[in-house]
């Protein structure tokens, strides 16, 4: 499979950053995009709302349906996914997306944010899986796609950030347990996840990144649509790597997706 022209996505956030460059990649294709998010509201600092993320993938080749919805909301989620399977016809693929991030130690992490990291990450990614999956295993090659790490039990991942660490990692845990719960029901559950730092508009509010050393969102977007156009009962359980997953693809050329072509890169996290 070689196109998702027809097929209908679903993707948690993505008005903005790596959510949305893999929904214009589907939709250079002809796919369906469900943009389902918070942001109907121009953000002070960060550019993008649903509609003009759903102007972008019309722009690209798609179509597109932006639907305002809170991931920490249950009722929420179920509406979207219903408005997504009446105005498309079904789901073939999710995108679990959204996420929060706060990288500060146990003292300096109040529970507040503690909380929206496992509300958003943990909770919302378990939630949009299972308001997705009745509609999915009646498609053809139906997808699950997180954007979680590669299970790494190691101190140091821990150490420095360990509520953040925990949310992430419990959004890999359900790509674990879901992969071999659902492998006979004929739904791909993978990850995907960064060698290096990319660029999007969030990267700018955290100090100290060196944006020339990081690469554009594209080339998670091109590793998601590999992943993506793979046989579902045949790619699961899989915590994919970027770099990784466009190698199996026959992509090797990464400089293309360099923000400085030549500079040395920042590693992401967890790897």
């Amino acid at each position: 499979m070689s196109t998702l022209r027809g097929k209908t996505l679903f993707v948690t956030g993505g008005s903005r950053g790596i959510g949305l460059a893999i929904a214009k990649r589907v939709a250079r294709d002809g796919a369906n995009v469900v943009i389902a998010a918070k942001t109907v509201e121009p953000h002070p600092k960060l550019p993008g709302t649903i509609f003009t993320a759903a102007d972008e993938i019309e722009e690209a080749g798609g179509k597109a349906l932006p639907l305002q919805m809170d991931l920490r909301e249950e009722e929420q989620v179920r509406h979207a996914v219903d408005k997504a399977v009446e105005h498309f016809g079904g789901i073939d693929m999710l995108l679990n997306n959204a996420s929060a991030i706060n990288l500060t130690g146990t003292l300096e992490t109040p529970l507040k944010r503690f909380d929206l990291m496992f509300d958003i990450n943990v909770r919302g990614t378990f939630a949009a899986s299972q308001a997705c999956l009745p509609h999915l295993m009646k498609g053809g090659n139906p997808h699950i796609l997180t954007l979680s790490p590669p299970l790494n039990m190691e101190p140091a991942w821990f150490a420095p950030h360990v509520a953040y660490t925990m949310s992430k990692y419990g959004m890999s845990m359900c790509v674990l347990g879901m992969a071999r719960e659902f492998q006979d029901r004929g739904v791909a559950v993978n990850a995907l996840w960064p060698r290096t730092v990319i660029h999007t508009a969030a990267l700018n509010q955290l100090p100290g990144v060196e944006i020339d050393k990081t690469r554009k969102p594209e080339i998670m977007a091109d590793a998601a649509h590999a992943i993506l156009t793979r046989d579902s009962r045949e790619c699961t359980g899989n915590f994919f790597i970027d770099e990784e997953a466009l190698k199996q693809a026959g992509i090797t050329d990464f400089e293309q997706y360099a923000v400085q072509p030549g500079n040395e890169l920042l590693p992401d996290l967890f790897l």
